[in-house]
């Protein structure tokens, strides 16, 4: 009578396996990441979610920011109420107001707005404003053409600035559009760069 030993099997080799998942969590991840900036960059062209044209480059107005209606045709047959608003979000210990709460214009006038800003802390600290246009049809339509939101500032300890906003209203906008809400927040920078 004859008895076989058994044999060893060798265990499977998941490490192929492993690799190939742990390479997916990471392409996920980075793909999470990817989205923020092209859905910024899918705002900025087409006007949604309220976010207004215009570059928040450095230095100033970038090719975004040219206005494509002449600042001579000016539509007097209809006003618009444009009403402005500032928040700070957490983290930023600022105060921000707008000076002037609201005002009615004809589309095509060139204005500037200003808003208060003022540092609460005892620290220089650097902000970011970020705008955001309501009703977000009309964002594509209000054309900035100074901001403080093109740039950060730094406010010192106690310091209160009044930040310029210039712009037009295209003429352009729907005419059913009589009302629009220019809103924004302040950042802490400082905090986005911590952030992961």
């Amino acid at each position: 009578m004859e008895t076989t030993l058994p044999t060893k099997t060798q265990p499977p080799n998941h490490r192929p396996l492993i690799a190939k998942l742990l390479v997916m969590v990471a392409l996920a991840f980075a793909f999470g990441f990817a989205l923020v900036p092209l859905y910024d960059v899918l705002c900025d062209a087409t006007g949604f979610n309220g976010k207004t044209r215009g570059g928040f480059g450095k230095g100033g107005l970038s090719a975004a920011t040219q206005v494509d209606a002449p600042a001579s045709r000016i539509d007097p047959s209809r006003i618009i109420t444009i009403e402005f608003t500032g928040t700070v979000m957490p983290g930023l210990p600022w105060e921000m107001r707008p000076l002037t709460p609201s005002l009615d214009l004809h589309p095509g006038e060139l204005h500037q707005a200003k808003f208060l800003v003022h540092n609460n802390s005892n620290q220089t600290i650097v902000g970011q404003a970020v705008p955001s246009v309501s009703p977000g049809q009309a964002a594509q339509h209000f054309e900035k053409l100074d901001c403080f939101c093109f740039k950060q500032q730094t406010l010192a300890p106690g310091e209160t600035r009044e930040m310029p906003l210039t712009f037009i209203v295209n003429p352009r906008m729907d005419r059913d559009i009589q009302t629009v809400t220019l809103s924004y927040a302040f950042f802490n920078v400082a905090d986005q760069k911590t952030s992961p």
